[in-house]
């Protein structure tokens, strides 16, 4: 199947999450934690922490650091509890926004959220008014010049769902969110390896914005993300280059 154009922005979105390498050691960090205290301290039994462990070795996050908040979600160390939330919006032009927050705070995450969408352009919207725009899943991101034919059955044997070939010539390889790991393995030992990889949100359709709406939603975008307790933001907005 086809999809939009989308290798600019990916590299974009890479881009600016590199330069926010602190702020995604705290997130992780937090993720860990969470993760290990929701669903125990083994990534062997544990999907979501080995997710998030694996990330944060993408990352270069040093292992104690790794392993000291796994013990925090574990209990072995004290630590700050954290409270998992979920905001749903839409930005400039209607498009939909969600976002996803780890707080200490539940009075202050919400009144900071409110805050970001009405000034710039969006309003907060009901639990459940964009959700359903969006599917719980893997994607990894191949280049264009990938080989085709051994992307596809290199993917499709390890156990992905679909391979999507967009319009630039990259390919989008989507599978459920806990065989992530396992086929992006499968994929990089068959010598394929994404250049952007996540268990994500994925919007079912993509609004493309342009000009003032696309300015104005980077904007949104850019506030939400550097709040503390924002972990992701995930939106159906295509920002297209000028």
């Amino acid at each position: 199947m086809a999809g939009h154009s989308k290798w600019a922005n990916i590299k974009h979105k890479k881009a600016a999450t590199d330069a926010k390498r602190g702020k995604i050691f705290t997130r992780l960090i937090k993720e860990i934690t969470v993760a290990a205290k929701l669903g125990g301290g083994d990534i062997s039994c544990n999907p979501r922490l080995r997710l998030a462990v694996d990330k944060a070795y993408e990352n270069n996050m040093p292992k104690d650091n790794v392993e000291r908040a796994i013990k925090r979600g574990t209990g072995d160390l004290e630590g700050v509890s954290y409270e998992e939330l979920r905001y749903e919006g839409y930005g400039p032009a209607g498009v939909a926004v969600m976002v996803d927050c780890l707080t200490d705070n539940k009075t202050r995450t919400v009144a900071d959220v409110r805050h970001a969408f009405s000034k710039h352009g969006g309003n907060l919207g009901t639990d459940g008014s964009v959700a359903f725009l969006f599917k719980h899943c893997g994607q990894m991101l191949f280049a264009p010049g990938t080989d085709e034919d051994k992307l596809m059955d290199a993917a499709l044997e390890a156990g992905a769902e679909d391979v999507v070939t967009n319009d630039d010539g990259s390919f989008e390889v989507v599978t459920d969110p806990y065989e992530f790991a396992a086929v992006k393995e499968a994929l990089v030992k068959a010598g394929l390896q994404p250049e952007l990889g996540e268990v994500t949100m994925k919007p079912a359709n993509e609004n493309e914005l342009t000009g003032d709406d696309a300015a104005k939603m980077q904007k949104l975008l850019d506030a939400l993300e550097s709040l503390d307790d924002v972990q992701e933001v995930y939106t159906t907005a295509v920002m297209e280059e000028e």
